[in-house]
């Protein structure tokens, strides 16, 4: 589980105006990866958080460097950078074909159903 791959085609209606991939659709499609990367390991966010474990985003960063447009085919790759305790760093990339359109970074910390942090399950520090 320590990285993957999926592929997303930009909708008409994640564009803007100049047809380009509005930005902030950026974090919806890393959220995206996310999620697919970790149902490769067999588990999805709804496991988790019926278990009492929810994973809060505390810092997002993304670099632009070359716009993706409407109909664009997009290859996202998404890796588990580093874990702690309580914190999963992931690392982004957002290719067309070959191209490098934009990179990001996140960290997610664990939560209990109060918002006290608490332990990543064991299967997510591996």
């Amino acid at each position: 589980m320590r990285s993957g791959e999926i592929q997303i085609r930009v909708r008409y209606a994640e564009t803007d105006r100049m047809g380009l991939l509005h930005h902030a659709n950026y974090l919806v499609y890393f959220e995206q990866a996310r999620t697919e990367l970790l149902r490769t390991a067999g588990w999805t966010y709804k496991d988790l958080e019926d278990q009492g474990f929810l994973l809060v985003l505390t810092r997002f960063e993304v670099r632009y460097r070359r716009p993706a447009y409407y109909d664009d085919l997009l290859t996202l790759r998404t890796s588990v950078e580093r874990t702690t305790m309580v914190r999963i760093d992931h690392r982004y990339e957002v290719f067309r074909a070959s191209d490098l359109l934009a990179e990001g970074t996140s960290t997610l910390a664990c939560v209990d159903r109060d918002g006290k942090p608490q332990a990543l399950p064991e299967f997510l520090r591996e």
